[in-house]
């Protein structure tokens, strides 16, 4: 199988940066952000979920946002375009359940994801990056205003980790 975007990054020598569609990105070990996620968990049991899915709610609208506009996506499309590419990278398979854009929904299954695999055994969902960045794709899906959730994580025993994306009522796009 052909993996688009690792074919599609540019690497930039002189800088030492990687590019893809002038997006930069990084290799990072799994574990490298487990650790910084286990130490948040230390300091703030209670915010360090959301500390994390704020980091990836950035990076999931900024490059919705810039790959909906750079290859002319619709709604389904820059779902599936962003679960693709979420494989491409290392973060797991994505498969897309459920995209309803009316009912501002959106349900996704990832199989093999690194982050529940570097944290080990846990009592509940781990996986903070990936819900962020489905949330930050949500934003640019279906407005501002959705809640996203894993209800199933493979760290906690899960086959799958399962995330859903719901628009809160009287919140988004009419």
């Amino acid at each position: 199988m052909d993996n688009d975007i690792l074919g599609g990054l540019g690497w930039d020598p002189e800088r030492g940066r990687l590019l893809f569609k002038d997006v930069r990105y990084l290799l990072i070990r799994p574990e490298t952000l487990i650790d910084f996620q286990k130490a948040l968990e230390r300091l703030s049991p209670a915010q360090a979920g959301e500390i994390l899915a704020a980091g990836g709610f950035s990076g999931g609208s900024k490059s919705a946002r810039r790959y909906r506009e750079c290859f002319g996506l619709g709604p389904e499309a820059t779902a599936r375009f962003l679960c693709t590419m979420g494989g491409q990278i290392g973060w797991g398979r994505f498969d897309l359940c459920r995209v309803d854009e009316k009912a501002g929904e959106l349900e996704v299954e990832v199989t093999g994801s690194p982050f529940a695999e570097a944290y080990g055994q846990a009592t509940g969902p781990v996986c903070h990056f990936i819900r962020g960045v489905l949330a930050g794709l949500a934003e640019v899906l279906f407005g501002p205003g959705c809640e996203t959730s894993e209800s199933a994580c493979a760290a906690a025993g899960a086959r799958v980790c399962r995330f859903s994306v719901r628009r809160r009522a009287g919140a988004g796009f009419a």
